[in-house]
Order: C-alpha cells, then sequence, then structure tokens
C-alpha cells in the first residue's frame, strides 16, 4: 500500500496507507483498534478484492499521525476525524467502513455526528471485535490488566539494567498474547500487535482510556443502524463476548458472525472471513 499525509481541517496530518483504483465502485475504510495502527488490517488487506480502493489510516494519536492531546483524545473527535477522511478520499462509489474495537466506536461516532454524511456515503458497516455496552466490563478492560500486568513484572525485575529489559519484554508479550488472541495464533501476529502496543505505552493508552470508558455507544447505534451492519467476533475474544456482538447486531437490526477459533484480534486471526463480510456489504 502507498502511504500519504492528509491533513485535516484543525491542521492534524493522518498516516493514511491506499491500494486498488482510486475510481473503484467501493472504497473500503479500516479504522483500527485501540493502540494499534493501520498495520493491524495488513491481511485482510491482502483477502480483498484487487478492483477495490482500501483506505486504512492511523487514528490522530496512534501510528505516525499527529499527536493527540487531552482535548482531542475523544471518541467523538475520532469520528469527526473519520467523516473528513472519507469526504476528502472517498467522495463518490460505494463506502463499506470496518472498525476493529476503538475503531467501531469512531464509525459510530461517524454516523451520529454527521448523519448526513453517513446516509449519503456509506453502504454498510462491518463492526470487529467492539463492544456495544460499558467498555470498562468489556472490549477495552485490557488495557486495565494489561498495566497491572506491566507494573507487576516491572516490579518483580526492578529497575536494573537492559539485559533485564530484554527478559521482561517476552513476558509481556505472553502477556498480551493470552488477553488479545485465541489458543493458536501466528507468532508473526503476535509480534506486530506487542509491537504496535508498546509503542503506544504508556502515554496514548493513559490519553485516550477515558474517552473509551466514557462513550455512549448505544445512543450513536441508533443513527449507525440507518444502514446494514454486521457484527463479527472470536469465540475466543476474552474482551467481547458473544452475547455482547449479538446486542450490538440486535440493537440495529443488523447481523452478528461469530468466528470460531478467533480472539480479539480478528484482523490478524480471521482476515478473510472479515474481507468477505466487508465485501458482503460491498456487493
Amino acid at each position: 500500500m502507498a502511504t500519504e499525509r492528509l491533513r485535516l481541517e484543525d491542521g492534524t496530518e493522518l498516516n493514511v496507507a491506499r491500494s486498488g483504483p482510486p475510481d473503484a465502485e467501493v472504497t473500503v475504510v479500516l479504522a483500527h483498534g485501540y493502540a494499534l495502527d493501520h498495520r493491524s488490517w495488513h491481511r485482510v488487506v491482502a483477502a480483498l478484492p484487487a478492483d477495490v480502493q482500501v483506505i486504512a489510516y492511523d487514528h490522530r494519536g496512534h501510528g505516525t499521525s499527529s499527536p493527540a492531546d487531552k482535548e482531542t483524545a475523544t471518541i467523538e473527535q475520532l469520528g469527526d476525524d473519520l467523516g473528513e477522511l472519507l469526504e476528502r478520499l472517498a467522495p463518490e462509489g460505494r463506502v463499506v467502513v470496518a472498525g476493529h474495537s476503538m475503531g467501531g466506536m469512531a464509525a459510530m461516532a461517524m454516523a451520529e455526528r454527521r448523519p448526513r454524511l453517513y446516509r449519503q456515503r456509506v453502504a454498510g458497516v462491518v463492526f470487529v471485535s467492539t463492544a456495544a455496552t460499558d467498555l470498562a466490563e468489556t472490549s477495552l478492560a485490557w488495557p486495565k490488566a494489561l498495566g497491572k500486568l506491566v507494573r507487576e513484572l516491572e516490579r518483580a525485575f526492578g529497575p536494573l539494567v537492559r539485559a533485564v529489559r530484554e527478559k521482561i519484554e517476552p513476558a509481556k508479550t505472553a502477556g498480551l498474547r493470552w488477553w488479545l488472541f485465541g489458543d493458536e495464533p501466528r507468532a508473526e501476529d503476535v509480534d506486530l500487535t506487542a509491537d504496535m502496543v508498546w509503542s503506544h505505552w504508556p502515554d496514548t493508552i493513559a490519553l485516550f482510556r477515558p474517552a473509551v470508558d466514557r462513550y455512549d455507544r448505544e445512543a450513536a447505534l441508533t443513527v449507525a443502524g440507518e444502514r446494514p451492519v454486521i457484527a463479527v467476533v472470536g469465540d475466543e475474544d476474552r474482551l467481547v463476548p458473544e452475547s455482547n456482538a449479538k446486542a450490538l447486531a440486535a440493537a440495529v437490526g443488523g447481523e452478528s458472525v461469530v468466528v470460531e477459533d478467533a480472539g480479539h484480534m480478528l484482523p490478524l486471526e480471521a482476515p478473510a472471513e472479515v474481507a468477505a463480510r466487508i465485501m458482503e456489504l460491498g456487493a
């Protein structure tokens, strides 16, 4: 995918990766999860048809996009960013938005805050591993557990030299693997996820945590349900249970799909399934 910088109205620059023909009949926009970046979608991108334009981007405050601050580290702001991206980079044709975890919340916020744009430009939304209820209890409870894990490990090892740090990293990654993946993930997927998460630790995770806790998903889903919706979840997701994904789909009259032997990182664990659901809405 070729990368470019998209400068938003407030001066923020988003890192954007694009592939496929810019005049394609269908554009797929991929919004990544909390403390990740656009690379989490690379397997899905490879599984999508070549005649589809694909746009994956880093949220503000994530990846190589411009930093966020306390005022802009909100789900509402991420929704506005997604709306501006759609207007600028996908002005024509059918658009399918796929949002993973926090990216799904950004899609909800865009629908709620830009309902006219949502109705005019979006053909459907795939919510991937996204919760419909309080994330303090479900989808993104992992940062609390992750923080506890890191504190315990670093307390145990103490503020020692780099040689000791090399022992801490595998233990931290093993904990991350347990929280975010099913039983048999690819080693390279775990390594990529660890690289993304630890590059956002602790500043980005701390900055966005209050936003994901307080965002009112249920209100936003009212507008999101005006377009076809598919909610996809892994049966081994320790953060978003099947019942939560089914509740999201039920709230909008959409479809729920449970992927066997997969955890929270569905874009890496089940890319063919996710790509198929995206194209189902793009047909």
